[in-house]
């Protein structure tokens, strides 16, 4: 079923619905009146609504689906800005579906691709429009958020959280193998986590070093090396399955 997000707190009654999403459900899906859809309100609560008008649209809330889709645990994920357009695209939409809060993009040391004042505005509106999408069609509880760093310490400054780690690939060349499991199982639902990758070439010693002094905990994610758009999609992965599948199996 179709899922639209509305920045509204009425749960009863008629609504009537915005123009962007009364052209996708009128023309693009061309619904009827009598058809359902799921709407998620500014609560963040799921309802089932019918259409009882097209010209306007509008639709009335018929009850409360209680859904929640969200992770346990409030995912935040600092990514070094990578060199093409299509990677921050792929990043936001798969980190969407897998269930982040909030993707921060933040040019590193070794960033090839830069965000001139003039476009940061552009290139986020780009991503927060395709994040939306993302959570419709993922049928998620918010719309997470895009933002963007102009370097690590302002990222660092600027995202707090109970626990950050950073993917580091040296971590996994020593043999580490537990520390994302660690802090992983230390954490408890509504927590919330900060992970911090690099660009392509990765980051830098200084990087780490400053991460560190930060309380940033360097983890591995696995023996092989990661690209940049895949390393936070792994993670993401890990984090259900601890927070979620893991926890179910008990």
């Amino acid at each position: 079923m179709q899922r639209y997000f509305l920045n509204t707190t009425a749960n009863q009654g008629t609504l009537a619905l915005p123009k962007e999403i009364a052209h996708h459900l009128v023309t693009v899906l061309r619904a009827q009146p009598g058809d359902q859809v799921e709407l998620v309100l500014a609560n963040r609560q799921v309802y089932l609504a019918s259409v009882v008008n097209i010209k306007p649209a509008q639709v009335e809330i018929i009850k409360n689906l209680h859904r929640n889709s969200e992770l346990p645990l409030h995912v935040t994920l600092l990514c070094g800005l990578p060199k093409t357009k299509e990677k921050p695209e792929l990043i936001v939409q798969k980190a969407t579906e897998l269930g982040a809060d909030r993707i921060v993009f933040f040019e590193s040391t070794r960033s090839v691709s830069h965000w001139n004042s003039n476009k940061q505005e552009k290139k986020l509106a780009r991503l927060q429009k395709i994040a939306d999408g993302a959570a419709e069609q993922s049928h998620r509880n918010l719309q997470p958020t895009v933002a963007y760093c102009p370097n690590l310490s302002q990222a660092l400054a600027s995202y707090p959280a109970d626990a950050r780690v950073v993917a580091w690939e040296e971590s996994a060349k020593q043999g580490e193998t537990s520390a994302l499991h660690q802090v992983l199982s230390q954490l408890t639902p509504d927590q919330s986590i900060v992970a911090i990758f690099g660009p392509e070439g990765g980051l830098t010693e200084q990087e780490i070093d400053q991460m560190t002094a930060a309380g940033v905990v360097p983890v591995g994610l696995g023996p092989r090396i990661l690209r940049t758009e895949t390393a936070p999609l792994y993670f993401m992965a890990a984090v259900s399955y601890a927070s979620e599948l893991a926890l179910r199996r008990r």
